[in-house]
């Protein structure tokens, strides 16, 4: 706003100066016809950029002002064009500022007002008429062209902007589903494994500490994830987090877990598919190491022409489930989320003694 109201003084001096220019200029070139400039006609001159000053707050009084500083200054007989100007840029600004019809209606009055003063001085042909119509209209449709122009490119930044802020808003929540998928899985992993380390602390020291050190890496792993994720929000940073297929391997074996993968086909995956896949696995064996410990857990990966297919089985608890009751129960409808927002479906539910996770994730057509 600042910008906007700074502008009008500088403006004013600007056609102050260009009127004086064209004055002295006008003064000479039509010394036999029209009278020479004295001070009443300068002090004319200065009233249109007086009223530029003010005419953001004042735009129809501050335009018939200078409206009638013009006629007086045709009326005093002194030279034709200086005193045009500061009218012509009151007449534009009124039409960018959204006062159309004050605009057009002032608009109206200079063309009544100058051309009843060229009959008042008998030039009362035709053609003066039309030109000074002319002349007027063009210069209130090059004002309408622009201020479309200005409007257009106004609503483009505010599409703009407002997808700015939809990508911004959608990214967060990547994050946060992101921060969820990290935190479930590690945390409960590490909630299992020290449920089973001070369950055989006394009778089995050795597998006590090695389920310790799986939560010394889990809980390595959990700062390192939420330190990759966190990245994401930092400028400059990769704008979608690294988990992949490439890391099942390290997924699996810091579960835990007795699990097995088997993939059928490989090919290269968009980011988001292979991010979504990594979630559904990592969430499916969070589940499984959950509700049910001890179990054997299979994992198929299937490359087709078209989709990804992912199913994950487990046994059945094989020890009593140490968080039967615990979690957000955000798990399922989370990985159901992921495979839906790609267009895809999961389904999962007991199958047999165990449980059984299916998605099946569509690939673009570029991807293939």
């Amino acid at each position: 706003m600042r910008g906007k109201l700074g502008f009008h003084p500088y403006l004013a001096l600007i056609v102050a100066a260009a009127q004086f220019v064209i004055g002295k200029g006008a003064s000479w070139g039509q010394r036999y016809t029209r009278a020479p400039l004295d001070p009443y006609a300068y002090g004319l001159l200065l009233v249109g950029p007086v009223a530029i000053v003010l005419h953001r707050r004042f735009p129809l009084l501050t335009t018939i002002a200078a409206l009638a500083a013009c006629d007086l200054f045709l009326i005093g007989g002194y030279p034709y064009g200086p005193s045009f100007v500061s009218l012509a840029v009151l007449l534009f600004q009124l039409v960018l500022h959204g006062r159309r019809l004050i605009g057009w209606s002032m608009a109206g009055a200079t063309v009544v007002s100058f051309i009843g003063y060229g009959w008042a001085i008998g030039q009362r042909d035709l053609f003066h008429s039309v030109w000074i119509f002319t002349a007027v209209t063009l210069l209130m449709v090059v004002a309408e062209l622009v201020r479309t122009v200005r409007e257009r490119r106004a609503e483009r930044e505010r599409i703009a902007e407002e997808e700015a802020r939809r990508q911004a808003s959608e990214e967060r929540l990547t994050m946060a589903q992101e921060l969820h998928d990290v935190l479930a899985h590690n945390i409960s992993l590490i909630h299992v494994q020290a449920s089973t380390a001070l369950h055989l602390i006394d009778t089995n020291p050795e597998q006590a500490r090695t389920a310790l050190a799986t939560i010394k890496t889990a809980s390595k792993e959990v700062l390192g994830e939420m330190r990759s994720v966190l990245n994401v929000l930092r400028e400059g940073a990769p704008r979608s987090p690294t988990a992949g297929l490439d890391r099942l391997d390290e997924l699996i074996e810091r579960s835990g877990m007795r699990v097995s993968i088997e993939r059928v086909g490989c090919r290269p995956l968009p980011p988001q598919v292979e991010r979504a896949a990594y979630r559904i696995v990592q969430e499916s064996l969070t589940n499984a190491a959950r509700h049910a410990p001890g179990s054997e857990v299979s994992v198929r990966l299937e490359y087709g022409l078209r989709e990804l297919a992912i199913q994950v089985n487990d046994t059945g608890a094989a020890t009593v489930p140490v968080l039967s009751e615990s979690g957000s129960g955000n798990g399922i409808p989370g990985m159901r989320e992921r495979a839906s927002a790609l267009g895809g479906t999961l389904v999962a539910g007991p199958a047999g003694a165990g449980f059984q996770v299916q998605a099946r994730l569509p690939l673009p057509e570029e991807s293939q």
